[in-house]
């Protein structure tokens, strides 16, 4: 595959932690106004640039993207983001609790992404993917990274512990209480060398974000008669992670209506489904294959085992628990669209889930094992579409650390 290394715009050392925000699609316009007051050199005024315009506004609207443009500029003015000298490849680490990951950061080619060279497994939404286009081609920048994941192989883990040696030029905790560390990487021929014998990557996380830079290296192509393949909008922001380090968290269900059923009768309609059921004390699933429900003040322990000869789609657990439960028996045919559904993912979401089925905001919640990068990435192997809300990736790539001009 193709890796390069990239000259970003970075933060100064003494303002990174300032600047770093969540990425744009973790949190609604509110949410950014909120965690933005009071800082002007938060990220979050170029990737969430609503947050400085009138909140009647919609977030399409011609002047949201101005708005990311002059306050982009804004930020170079004022030395908020600085030009790195010379072309570069990091290493750039999250450590939360126990967990600890660490990827590649360069800039990976579209082509790569057209060619299937990096693999999907997830359907874009055209609104979403039309605006982070619209962003990117206004900005003429990546201003986030996609998260990709390879599969994890000794010499690279070999590459980047040697590089972990020196002190890091970024150390810093977010608010969120992870810890966020970046190392320049001093041999970039061995790091490229291993990628460019590489043969697979996978989009992890940032789909719409991938999709928009393959559609802007497009458009700039046709605007461009002495295109060459080699231009800087031919190259995306990209983290490249070990798959065996990361972390997946399972994306839960919330179903609010039993479908005309009561408790006991959705219990009978369950175990007629052919599902094992007991009662449990907590909501954690502990394996695959296993599902546990809170219903009625109670968490029970639901077995589901995939068929035989089930593709890597239709035996995830996922797959299974809307095929066999939620669209049959409680009569969500369509999750993507169905608003009797919502999707509950992150750190110490269970509390949250009882909360809501407790306080009636839900009437049934289903806590799942999650889904693995092996799974992930036999499903992008077979060039099949995962189901909607089957991934959660903890802790998300902080946006702000590095942008990528184009």
């Amino acid at each position: 595959m193709k890796l390069n290394a990239f000259s970003p715009l970075r933060p100064p050392a003494e303002l990174v932690s300032t600047v770093a925000s969540p990425p744009y699609d973790v949190i609604d316009s509110d949410e950014a106004r909120r965690m933005a007051a009071g800082n002007p050199k938060s990220f979050l005024h170029i990737i969430k640039p609503e947050i400085d315009l009138p909140d009647t506004m919609d977030a399409y609207d011609d002047r949201v993207y101005a708005k990311a443009a002059e306050n982009f500029e804004h930020f170079q003015q004022n030395g908020w983001l600085r030009r790195e000298s010379e072309a570069g490849i990091y290493l750039y680490r999250q450590s939360f609790r126990e967990h600890s990951q660490t990827g590649v950061v360069a800039v990976c080619h579209t082509e790569d992404y057209e060619r299937d060279v990096i693999k999907k497994h997830e359907k874009t939404l055209r609104k979403k993917e039309d605006d982070r286009t619209r962003h990117v081609a206004t900005l003429k920048a990546n201003a986030g990274p996609v998260f990709l994941m390879v599969r994890a192989q000794a010499e690279l883990k070999a590459l980047m512990a040697k590089e972990q040696e020196a002190e890091p030029d970024v150390d810093f905790h977010s608010p969120d209480q992870v810890r966020h560390t970046v190392w320049k990487v001093v041999d970039v021929s061995g790091m490229l060398r291993f990628f460019h014998e590489l043969p697979n990557a996978y989009v992890a996380d940032g789909h719409h974000r991938s999709a928009s830079a393959a559609r802007c290296a497009k458009e700039f192509a046709d605007a461009n008669p002495r295109h060459t393949g080699e231009e800087n909008y031919n190259w995306f922001l990209s983290v490249l992670f070990p798959a065996d380090e990361l972390q997946v968290l399972p994306y839960n269900r919330l179903v609010k209506g039993l479908n005309g059923e009561t408790p006991d009768s959705l219990l009978t309609k369950i175990k007629g489904a052919g599902y094992g059921v007991t009662l449990v004390e907590s909501g954690e699933a502990e394996e695959k294959g296993e599902v546990r429900m809170f219903m009625d003040g109670k968490w029970y322990q639901l077995i589901q085992r995939a068929e035989a000869d089930a593709d890597p789609v239709s035996s995830l657990d996922v797959s299974i628990l809307q095929n066999r439960l939620l669209g049959p028996v409680l009569g969500i045919e369509d999750p993507r669209t169905d608003s009797r559904i919502r999707f509950k993912g992150g750190f110490d979401c269970l509390d949250q889930m009882t909360q809501a089925v407790n306080q009636g905001h839900a009437d049934v919640a289903f806590s799942l094992y999650p889904t693995g990068t092996e799974e992930i990435m036999a499903v992008a192997d077979a060039g099949l579409i995962m189901p909607p809300k089957s991934t959660w990736f903890e802790p998300k790539l902080r946006s702000g650390l590095f942008v990528h001009t184009l």
